[in-house]
């Protein structure tokens, strides 16, 4: 076990969301844009409400999700919610300006008294490439200078830099600067050990996205980020997890709930990849055990799990999502209420106790 604690800081707990708009299994309806959004900054009202401490959006280009802007909609978040923390889930860096993206996020910063952060990512789709631009076979080379330029614009107020893929910058002036003294900048990472290796040699925070498997899995990924992190220099390394979930007074009720609005998610995100990403409930059954990512079940067995991948990989963050595949908004709700009441007063307080011990 991998017992690493994150500067003894204290361990943070919220929800995200892509803002997909999928038909409801059950009934048949898909809500709209307009409806699907205003369930988001009802959402986040109820997770600041309750004290959590994270809320995270995410960025697509397509039809069937709501958000292409996550800073536009963490903006009307920021005016609804008074404590908690406002992250992109992630920015898609690859196609987006960094100049524009670090100023709309400055901007959310001052509106929000300082709650503002960024999580880049690389995205799970391409229509952004054709969408502003860019072309897909300079993927990765777009999002590694993209990142590097966005650092750089956290450090200081005029910047001097030149590249490959936009104009040069000689002493231009970024602004605004935003309430805090940079804005926290985390790299969010699928299951790619270069990836979470370049934003140790960076020195972000490192997102990892737990779809599926065993927790195992990921632990090549906190290692190949902290060792590069260390070769790099870099001190202030933070690993949060993120993952599928639902919370309810059972794990019979918590799985019953969720299923069809998991199979239906899986079941449509496979077919825009033109392929068969059918779940049985038997398969479904199996990926909720307790060797694996997926965080169902009651308050307690979903605290057990947090724990035991705190003790593996000592992150110091943690992020459920839940609204997907149409799940009506009094299910989400249900489950920011036992996230924010059950879970994670006592994830605190157990982090807490054994960061006092080491």
């Amino acid at each position: 076990m991998n017992t690493h604690l994150e500067n003894q800081e204290p361990f943070e707990i919220g929800i995200y969301t892509l803002g997909d708009i999928v038909t409801n299994p059950l009934t048949g309806k898909t809500i709209s844009a307009g409806e699907r959004t205003h369930e988001i900054i009802e959402a986040a009202k109820l997770a600041d409400q309750g004290g959590l401490d994270v809320f995270g959006v995410g960025e697509h280009h397509r039809l069937d999700y709501a958000v292409s802007s996550p800073q536009m909609v963490l903006s009307a978040i920021a005016q609804a919610t008074k404590n908690i923390k406002l992250t992109s889930a992630t920015t898609v860096l690859n196609t987006v300006d960094p100049v524009r993206l670090f100023e709309d996020f400055a901007t959310l910063d001052l509106i929000s008294n300082g709650r503002a952060e960024i999580t880049a990512g690389r995205g799970a789709f391409v229509e952004s490439f054709p969408l502003f631009g860019y072309h897909f076979d300079d993927y990765d080379a777009l999002f590694e200078e993209h990142l590097q330029l966005l650092m750089q614009l956290n450090e200081s107020e005029r910047v001097t830099w030149s590249g490959k893929y936009r104009s040069a910058l000689n002493n231009s002036e970024i602004a605004p600067r935003p309430e805090q003294a940079k804005l926290p900048i985390w790299t969010g990472v699928g299951g790619t050990i270069s990836s979470a290796a370049r934003a140790g040699k960076y020195g972000t925070g490192l997102t990892i996205a737990m779809i599926g498997g065993e927790h195992e899995r990921f632990l090549p990924l906190v290692d190949a980020y902290r060792q590069a992190g260390s070769l790099a220099g870099k001190e202030d390394l933070k690993v949060g997890v993120t993952g599928h979930g639902y919370i309810a007074d059972s794990m019979e009720e918590a799985k019953d709930t969720f299923y069809p609005y998991y199979a239906q998610y899986i079941q449509y995100m496979s077919r825009q990849r033109g392929q068969n990403g059918e779940v049985s409930r038997t398969a479904f059954d199996y990926m909720t055990r307790p060797e694996n990512v997926m965080f169902i079940g009651s308050p307690q067995e979903v605290t057990e799990k947090i724990l035991y991948q705190h003790e593996m990989f000592g992150h110091k963050r943690f992020m459920l999502q839940m609204d997907i595949g149409g799940m009506p908004f009094e299910h989400i709700a249900k489950t920011i209420d036992l996230l924010a009441t059950k879970v994670a007063p006592v994830v605190r307080r157990e982090v807490a106790k054994q960061a006092a011990t080491v």
